[in-house]
């Protein structure tokens, strides 16, 4: 006997509940947060360390760029002012206080103490920095008067001095320069091997002493000119550097690079 039509459809209701008129779905009920019971691991700490990281980074190169920009522009105006000449005896203390300072020297080139510190890259090409100390001769100082003079850059194949006479003057010369504090070595340069002869770096101490002068460095300068900076590299004459202040500013970068992590992690937080 069939089953009347009203269990039929209460059947076929409670078989289909998109058809139940008393259905609800999960989706119409509201959310509710379920606490673990459990404390946030370390992903969730570093994650919010991120933009903060970012922040303080970016504001330290804002206080780097301040302090590089007020350096470069001490050394710049120690450039406009007319040379000084360099007094028979240098406080090496003192040195920081000049650096980037104009001066003169007159004296003698110790050609048999050269050094040449390489390899060193200019435009490409592979050589040497050629350091000479230059003899001075005071007639009311007795002491040590010695400095050590970086003349420039040769290419590899004027390394030998019989190559290039043209680079030997044996009389008196009058050297303008930059004096220069001492430089920093970095720890991918090899250390220096004064008995060979063998310099890899400008250490000045170790270069003072190996030759007998004082702790004073002079960075020889040129007017830029290309047509002259030929004819000495085909001389084998060293190319003096320009005068001017070649301290690297990339501070900016660095703020922009910062800010905009910062800011990127902040929309996405």
């Amino acid at each position: 006997m069939r089953k009347p039509f009203t269990q039929q459809k209460r059947r076929y209701a409670t078989q289909n509940p998109a058809d139940d008129p008393a259905f609800t779905s999960i989706v119409d009920n509201p959310p509710q947060l379920v606490r673990a019971g459990k404390k946030h691991g370390w992903g969730l700490i570093v994650l919010a360390v991120i933009p903060i990281t970012a922040f303080v980074l970016g504001s330290w190169q804002v206080q780097r760029l301040g302090w590089k920009t007020e350096l470069i522009a001490r050394f710049e105006d120690r450039l406009v002012r007319d040379p000084l000449p360099l007094p028979p005896q240098v406080n090496p203390e003192s040195i920081k206080d000049f650096d980037y300072r104009r001066v003169y020297a007159k004296g003698k080139f110790r050609h048999d103490q050269e050094m040449l510190i390489g390899p060193r890259m200019h435009d490409g090409n592979n050589g040497y920095l050629v350091v000479t100390p230059l003899e001075r001769d005071f007639e009311d100082y007795p002491g040590n008067t010695k400095i050590l003079v970086c003349r420039g850059w040769i290419t590899k194949d004027k390394a030998a001095q019989a190559t290039r006479p043209d680079s030997l003057p044996s009389g008196d010369v009058t050297v303008r320069g930059l004096l220069r504090e001492p430089w920093k070595k970095n720890s991918f340069t090899p250390d220096n091997k004064p008995e060979e002869n063998k310099f890899y770096f400008p250490d000045v101490e170790q270069m003072a002493k190996h030759t007998g002068s004082q702790v004073v460095w002079i960075e020889e300068t040129m007017r830029p000119d290309l047509i002259t900076a030929y004819d000495r590299e085909a001389k084998g004459v060293p190319i003096g550097r320009p005068a001017e202040v070649n301290l690297r500013n990339n501070h900016g970068q660095y703020i922009f690079t910062w800010y905009v992590q910062w800011a990127m992690e902040r929309s996405i937080y």
